[in-house]
């Protein structure tokens, strides 16, 4: 064994602690990167260095013998990524070691144990994690204005604050002095104290802030009215996904949220292409605004009866030009439509349109971008060609645009229901299951409806202090049985309650996967409301949840074997 291979080994020695996993992965992935050096000591495993295509190194962590003698064995070496195989060896143990390092598989063999950890969000850069990041922050803020929406309160002590970008935290500060001498002039002695706490509660939460932050400042403060009947203050201070550009302050007995509410519609930008006889137009459409990009015209020759024995040759002439045409729209779509910074496209969709062939030419073209193929969202026919067919093909693609996002969301849970379907073993459902396949690192794409009723429940044994957790929807939560232990009747106490969807919102980094929130509006999306309780997950590799729950009896029974 080399003398880096060694040093590595020593990276290895804690990893049989989960807790210490995370940090033991981030040093042996370096050292490997460092080392041009390769193999393995024991097994009959063959390596050959790390594959081009992993960006930031890959590390495998590899342990000779039974459990109570890894510690002493374990090695990180470089090596090749091992197909995922399902474990059927010391399952709890893997489950264990996983944990916190959302490894995408493992393998055992005879002599062998090996965790390969690939595509983990803790340590690789995920492409998609924008975009995952986007969605949650859209369910924070819908959650938040139901909750905005439903407060009420006595008179007028609610206040409403928005500072767009460019906005100034003194003329706010200013304005708001100028209100609370206002204020003070209130007849009703109630109403008036209500008023003036929350304009100073206001003036204490703007002195957090030195200048507006780069998407603005969205304030709400006030006194609110429970439902039970008492009052309780509320003060709610953040920064929007997205600049918000609209000023507000309204003191009224409500919070007025229209201005979130427009943060929510979808800005995304899509892409057209009108392709006809006479020429092309490039343009864009993003929200109300729409751009052309580009257009220019062609001079293609007609189909005629005339040439004699030439005719052959005109018609390869007229193949050609109609050839070139499509070849030089489709260089400047990728020019127009490709970022050339992320080589990734800068449209959510493209939509094609035209009066003859050329755009099913062009769609169905290898010249054509293979990235903007996938995008292409409709083809149309239109009577005219350049802004005439623009405006036209933007009329026939209204319900296509205003769809997208639940196109997407059909063709997410169309694929989940394909993994059923073919009985692949790659799916997972119930909160139960979901949560032992996220803990072992094995699911890629969370998907949870985003309404889901579900609460999060820490609570800790009164006689024992063992800390317990249970997942209860409101029917459950009204079953006091759920708070008692089953078998000595002592009471649990609650530590800690959370939403579900809040903590997965948080969490779900920590598990290696993306977080997608699905609604209830489509077909499928009902159906996976309704018949799998709003909460699955796609795998990485084949899970078989049965064997699992069999073996989980053994818990950890051999982790302090000798």
């Amino acid at each position: 064994m080399t003398s880096a291979m060694r040093k590595r080994g020593r990276f290895c020695q804690a990893a049989s602690s989960p807790r210490l996993l995370e940090a033991v992965l981030r040093r042996g992935a370096e050292e490997v990167r460092r080392s041009g050096e390769m193999g393995i000591s024991g097994g009959s495993l063959q390596t050959h260095g790390l594959p081009s295509f992993l960006p930031h190194g890959s590390c495998l962590f590899v342990w000779d013998g039974k459990y109570n003698s890894m510690k002493d064995k374990g090695e990180s070496v470089k090596a090749d990524p091992i197909s995922p195989i399902r474990s059927k060896r010391k399952p709890s143990l893997l489950r264990s070691l996983c944990r916190r390092s959302a490894a995408q598989s493992f393998v055992t063999s005879e002599d062998n144990i090996v965790i390969s950890f690939l595509h983990s969000r803790n340590f690789l850069d995920m492409a998609d994690g924008h975009e995952t990041d986007k969605n949650i922050e859209i369910w924070k803020i819908k959650k938040l204005i139901k909750a905005l929406e439903s407060a009420r309160g006595n008179g007028t002590s609610m206040i409403s604050l928005i500072m767009p970008p460019r906005d100034q935290v003194a003329r706010v500060t200013k304005m708001l002095a100028d209100e609370y001498g206002t204020a003070s002039n209130i007849k009703s002695r109630v109403n008036r104290q209500s008023v003036l706490a929350a304009i100073t509660s206001a003036q204490q939460r703007l002195k957090l802030y030195s200048k507006v932050p780069p998407n603005g400042l969205v304030l709400y403060t006030g006194t609110i009215v429970t439902d039970d009947g008492k009052e309780k203050k509320v003060t709610i201070d953040f920064e929007p996904f997205k600049p918000i550009n609209v000023s507000l302050y309204l003191c009224d007995n409500k919070f007025h949220t229209e201005a979130l509410n427009e943060l929510l519609e979808s800005d995304d930008k899509f892409g057209f292409i009108v392709m006809d006889g006479n020429g092309t137009l490039f343009g864009t459409l993003s929200g109300n605004t729409r751009e052309v990009l580009h257009k220019f015209t062609v001079d293609l020759p007609k189909k005629h009866g005339r040439g004699g024995q030439s005719a052959l040759r005109f018609a390869r002439l007229r193949m050609e030009k109609r050839h070139n045409y499509v070849r030089k729209t489709a260089e400047l779509a990728t020019q127009f439509f490709i970022n050339p910074a992320t080589s990734q496209p800068n449209v959510a969709g493209l939509i094609l349109a035209g009066s003859a062939d050329f755009k099913t030419e062009l769609s169905q073209s290898d010249m054509f971008d293979q990235r903007l193929q996938v995008k292409i969202l409709n083809v149309v026919d239109v009577s005219y060609g350049g802004e005439n067919g623009f405006n036209q093909a933007i009329e026939l693609s209204a319900e296509i645009l205003s769809n997208v996002k639940f196109i997407q969301e059909k063709k997410l849970i169309g694929k989940y229901f394909e993994e059923i379907s073919q009985d692949t073993g790659k799916y997972v459902f119930g909160v139960d299951d979901t949560l032992k396949a996220l803990e072992m690192g094995a699911v890629e794409t969370l998907i949870v409806w985003e309404n889901l009723d579900i609460n999060r429940y820490v609570l800790k044994h009164s006689a024992s202090g063992e800390i317990i957790i249970k997942h209860l929807n409101k029917d459950q939560e009204a079953d006091q049985s759920n708070f008692r232990d089953p078998a000595t009747n002592a009471e649990l106490e609650v530590q800690e309650k959370i939403s579900l969807l809040e903590w997965f919102a948080n969490e779900y980094k920590r598990f290696g996967c993306t977080l997608e929130f699905v609604t209830n509006k489509s077909q499928e999306g009902s159906q996976f409301c309704r018949g799998f309780g709003g909460i699955g997950g796609i795998l990485r590799y084949q899970l078989d949840m049965r064997s699992l729950d069999e073996l989980s009896d053994d818990g950890e029974a051999f982790e302090d074997s000798d």
